[in-house]
């Protein structure tokens, strides 16, 4: 049985991690012209990197939450189980899930500007001068706004193969990543977990469920290993 899990920013959130789309978020610290645009990269790299070292910082005191650990049990029992991301930090791999994808990078990355090879961060900084074996600057390895989603090709099959599609914490606003919902069978079992769904969003199809994360995921996850032992 495979398993297509997609989450979004409130599933971090719930760890402390700040969101740019909440009230309080990161947009109101922060223009996103300023930091996570390709323009912001060439206009000034110190800000940049300086946003992104300090984002590093909070996700490295962060701790996975219930959520996250939910999922972590659920791929034990479901070894076809993949987690589609939106989110950059790393709380799902320190939660104990193997099977990930970032489709917007992932924030304990950087990626050459010369031939887009990919290094780990070692530490929690990544700063002008720091450079690939090629001598170009290394630049956080995340998706800005403005730029394409390269995993999401990547993510579509786990998709349509998926009997089961989990969606949480996203409002599924987020374009491109709430498409990947389209290419679910209609006979895919698909929960959704979130409690601020914006009215404009079709739920049919769902079964819906308006907790947080870190309850909603865990309730969830006992009723399909439940389900599973029958």
């Amino acid at each position: 049985m495979m398993i297509a899990i997609l989450t979004g920013a409130g599933v971090s959130a719930e760890s402390g991690l700040s969101t740019f789309r909440d009230q309080n978020g990161l947009w109101e610290q922060y223009k996103i012209s300023d930091v996570a645009t390709p323009e912001a990269w060439e206009r000034n790299k110190s800000l940049v990197l300086d946003f992104y070292n300090q984002r590093r910082i909070g996700i490295a005191n962060a701790q996975p939450n219930a959520g996250h650990i939910a999922l972590a049990t659920l791929e034990k029992h479901f070894k076809d189980t993949i987690i589609i991301t939106q989110n950059i930090d790393d709380l799902h791999e320190r939660a104990g899930s193997k099977n990930i994808i970032h489709l917007h990078g992932s924030i304990r990355q950087s990626r050459s500007i010369a031939n887009g090879a990919i290094f780990d961060i070692l530490g929690n900084e990544l700063n002008l001068g720091d450079h690939c074996p090629l001598g170009s600057q290394l630049r956080p390895n995340i998706v800005w706004f403005g730029e394409a989603v390269p995993k999401l090709e990547e993510a579509i099959p786990y998709c349509e193969d998926a009997d089961i599609v989990i969606v949480a914490g996203t409002s599924l606003e987020v374009y491109p990543a709430a498409s990947l919902v389209h290419y679910a069978q209609p006979s895919a079992m698909k929960f959704l977990v979130d409690p601020r769904m914006p009215p404009s969003i079709n739920l049919s199809g769902f079964q819906y469920d308006a907790s947080t994360a870190s309850i909603g995921l865990p309730k969830l996850v006992d009723h399909l290993i439940s389900m599973n032992s029958l």
